[in-house]
């Protein structure tokens, strides 16, 4: 379904770039990741990982709803813009919650929330024409949030184990709502057809968050490093940097472009957008999170005996990242790349070296796996290019 320029609705007519009100939105996440760095940082046990888990969701989930907003909705508009500017402001109450969300502070977290997510799509359900595919998928949308948000605002006003339940349950309607159409009833289903997407802006959009989670990561190893100024503490530093930078290259060597350009060009761009961009990001986003707590915990401590907690974070968080984008690309040209299956089981291979090496000795070789995947990829893409180059010749 084409979209042409109608009210607030952003033109169909050309492909659209991300506004610079997107990216100063944007400014706000970079706030709420480092929160959800350090809440791991300092919940490290199962039971901290999924509590992080948790808030990760929502965090991403205001986010990428924003970033569908937009896709619609021209954020130059001054009732777009001004609708993003609380956006920003309730997204700013929840990432200071993020610390005592389970505690004190979880009536700020969820109200805030809710605020964004309801707030935002009667914002769109105003402001699309009325009488459209478009008008019914966002009051769907809208029932769906009002659900989530009860199942929100009855956490926060519980403690404990039940707090966690219910927003447990919030985050599930929250993930399921896409993959069911959200069907409501007397509104019937909709079709991904239906979400009319500029399928190019949706990725640029997912793509600059990526940024922003490096951009946090980088943000925390610098910062650490500031505190333990010693050599050891250095290598650490240059490791988890070029850990960083294999994670980017992995990336944004070719499927960031490569993929802007299979969704920009497909008949259903809201499908990809769905499973491509809104869900299969979200893992890549929490293994750089990951990553950036093993970072701190390595520069903090190079030497000794590698804790638990270290090794899977040195681990897990690059495996996550390169699972993540592994289902990405199969999501995008059906089939997961060899380079990243491999890489994941060398890194689940690594574990019993935990026990030999030093923490500094764990994180180079995660980091030298990482970096043999980004070259493994490179590799393919010169010899397909040559292939190409010899077929057409």
């Amino acid at each position: 379904m084409t979209v042409v320029r109608t009210g607030l609705l952003r033109s169909r007519a050309e492909g659209q770039r991300v506004t610079f009100t997107e990216l100063f939105f944007d400014l706000v996440y970079v706030f709420a990741v480092t929160q959800l760095s350090h809440l791991l940082l300092g919940h490290l046990s199962w039971h901290g990982a999924a509590q992080t888990l948790l808030l990760l969701l929502a965090v991403w989930w205001a986010w990428v709803y924003t970033a569908w907003h937009t896709n619609w909705f021209d954020p130059d508009r001054p009732s777009v813009r001004l609708v993003l500017v609380g956006v920003m402001l309730a997204s700013l109450l929840m990432s200071a919650a993020i610390p005592d969300a389970f505690g004190g502070q979880g009536p700020m977290f969820a109200t805030a929330y809710v605020v964004i997510q309801v707030g935002r799509t009667l914002h769109s359900v105003v402001g699309a024409p009325a009488g459209t595919p478009l008008r019914r998928n966002l009051l769907r949308v809208l029932a769906w949030a009002v659900l989530s948000g009860v199942f929100w605002i009855a956490g926060c006003l519980a403690q404990g184990p039940a707090r966690e339940l219910l927003w447990a349950l919030a985050v599930g309607a929250d993930l399921l709502a896409p993959w069911l159409g959200f069907v409501t009833p007397g509104l019937g289903r909709s079709a991904t057809t239906d979400w009319s997407v500029d399928g190019a802006h949706m990725a640029e959009r997912c793509q600059l968050f990526l940024i922003i989670a490096f951009g946090e990561s980088i943000l925390v190893t610098g910062a650490t490093f500031g505190g333990h100024p010693s050599p050891a503490s250095a290598a650490a530093f240059v490791t988890a940097f070029l850990g960083s930078v294999g994670l980017w290259w992995t990336y944004f060597g070719r499927s960031a472009e490569a993929g802007s350009r299979v969704i920009a060009s497909s008949p259903d761009p809201g499908r990809l957008a769905r499973s491509a961009y809104t869900f299969l990001h979200l893992p890549m986003v929490a293994g750089i999170v990951v990553c950036a707590v093993a970072d701190e915990l390595v520069i903090a401590h190079p030497g000794g005996r590698v804790a638990a907690a270290t090794a899977l974070t040195a681990l897990g968080g690059p495996a996550l990242f390169l699972a993540g984008h592994a289902l990405f690309k199969r999501a995008v040209w059906g089939r997961p790349p060899l380079s990243h299956t491999a890489g994941v089981l060398l890194l689940a291979a690594l574990a019993p070296a935990a026990l030999l090496l030093p923490p500094l000795g764990l994180a180079a070789c995660a980091t030298a796996v990482v970096a043999g995947v980004a070259v493994w990829d490179a590799a393919a893409r010169h010899r397909a290019a040559a292939a190409a180059a010899a077929a057409s010749s």
